[in-house]
């Protein structure tokens, strides 16, 4: 399905508040997460109807190992369900699901289902969402610097042929388009470390809600607003 226009392709966002929205209520942090991972379902959902053809999600950043093992180990057990649980509605719904972020430090069972998802989901098409988990756009940078380094060494890659067109296909998100529109919930005003290279023509939203609170007439008052932006990309 296109986008109407005025319409973004590409939605990504950046899901805060979940702690500070159950803190505020005198429960634990984890409730947080729960809740949040209800609205990521009802986001999903109405995301075709609002004409976004791709949505990414900033699950868990590489950063975010610094908070506690109980933490830690709730946001992952929550992922996990969601895979599980969420498997069917998905598909009936036509979302494929993709994930972008280094695995390689997320238990091996988690790291199974993933990879099971992506191909349960593989033809689907009506919405696209990408969950980004034990990401940082500049670990992600890094990684994609590495398999370039390691072209030029095998003698496939001349230096002096590097181009854009050659950074994204190293990046984990090389099979998606830029973002159009990023949005941050809980007030905060800042990218932290998401997207750095893909969004650097993004429109940004920032929007004091709480992701818990962040309803799918939220995102529509947004992509209305959107809608009034003149995008020039650099030019005139």
């Amino acid at each position: 399905m296109a986008s109407a226009p005025g319409t973004p392709r590409h939605v990504a966002i950046i899901m805060d508040g979940n702690g500070r929205w159950a803190t505020s209520k005198g429960w634990p942090r984890l409730v947080g997460h729960r809740k949040g991972a209800e609205r990521v379902k009802e986001v999903v959902r109405a995301a075709p109807d609002l004409g976004i053809e791709y949505l990414t999600i900033y699950a868990f950043s590489t950063e975010n190992w610094k908070r506690s093992t109980e933490e830690v180990l709730g946001i992952m057990g929550l992922f996990a369900r969601y895979i599980q649980r969420e498997a069917k509605a998905l598909s009936a719904e036509g979302v494929r699901m993709r994930f972008v972020g280094d695995r390689a430090r997320l238990d091996q069972k988690l790291q199974d289902l993933m990879a099971w998802i992506e191909a349960q989901t593989a033809g689907n098409s009506r919405l696209n969402l990408t969950v980004a988990i034990n990401y940082g756009g500049r670990d992600e940078l890094m990684r994609a610097t590495r398999r370039i380094a390691e072209r030029v060494a095998a003698g496939e890659l001349s230096p002096g042929d590097i181009t854009e067109g050659t950074v994204d296909a190293a990046l984990d998100s090389a099979d998606l388009p830029d973002p159009d529109l990023v949005i941050r919930t809980s007030g905060e005003t800042r990218v932290s470390n998401f997207l750095l290279w893909q969004a650097a023509y993004a429109e940004f939203e920032f929007t004091p809600v709480l992701w818990p609170d962040f309803t799918p007439e939220v995102l529509a008052e947004i992509l209305s607003r959107f809608g009034d932006r003149d995008r020039r990309f650099g030019g005139v």
